[in-house]
């Protein structure tokens, strides 16, 4: 039986709501890497704080943006140099899926 811990998570306030913040050591370890290692995508520029002060925190949705760019580097092979690309090219596929999925929507809703 393997050994539940609680999501750790600060409150507070980041930008206009109210959203469950993690420090460092909270995303290297649902992400399943060093804390020194979520710095280091930090200085690369793959994720973002939402927070830097007096530490950084980080949104729940960067845990999953890590794995993903994990994944990406063991998985396909692609450097750490060219992962900012790749990512930025997957975020523009995710939009313009949106984007598609809305417009026949309306175009759906034209025809009805």
């Amino acid at each position: 039986m393997s050994t539940r811990f609680p999501l750790i998570v600060r409150q507070t306030t980041v930008s206009y709501s109210q959203r469950p913040l993690l420090p460092v050591g909270e995303v290297a370890r649902l992400a399943g890497i060093h804390p020194d290692f979520v710095t280091r995508l930090m200085d690369w520029g793959l994720i973002d704080p939402a927070e830097t002060t007096p530490e950084p925190f980080f949104t729940v949705s960067t845990v999953l943006r890590v794995r993903r760019i994990l994944r990406i580097h063991s998985d396909l092979g692609v450097n750490w140099a060219g992962m900012g690309v790749v990512m930025d090219l997957l975020a523009k596929i995710d939009d313009l899926e949106r984007e598609i999925a809305r417009l026949r929507n309306e175009l759906s809703k034209g025809r009805g």
